[in-house]
């Protein structure tokens, strides 16, 4: 199978669980739910694994970075968090230069 960058940013879309920084260590913890970090972690600082990957560069263009899905894996539950084959491409191939693509929220057609 050939991966592709719509590959692998559909793979890091596919990100499961939560992402919040420690403020006692400065080390970011994965979890499964929202509500399990405590009080070490600020309820501001817990976002979406799949949205922890992405940087903002500028309006809606970002930036799927290295250095953040490194963080997810150096957790060693792979499974759990759902990293896949075209993330693991990704972060093999360091040749390659890191994907920059718009994204925006798809919003419900009502009616």
């Amino acid at each position: 199978m050939r991966i592709t960058s719509e590959l692998i940013c559909q793979a890091a879309d596919q990100l499961n669980g939560f992402v919040g920084l420690n403020r006692k260590t400065g080390r970011y913890i994965v979890r499964f739910s929202e509500d399990s970090f405590g009080m070490d972690v600020a309820d501001d600082a817990i976002i979406p694994a799949s949205e922890f990957v992405w940087e903002v560069l500028e309006g809606q263009t970002m930036t799927l970075k290295r250095e953040q899905i490194q963080l997810l894996l150096d957790q060693n539950i792979d499974d759990r968090i759902n990293i896949t084959e075209p993330l693991r491409v990704y972060m093999r191939r360091q040749d390659v230069p890191q994907i920059t693509a718009l994204r925006s929220l798809v919003q419900p057609s009502l009616g």
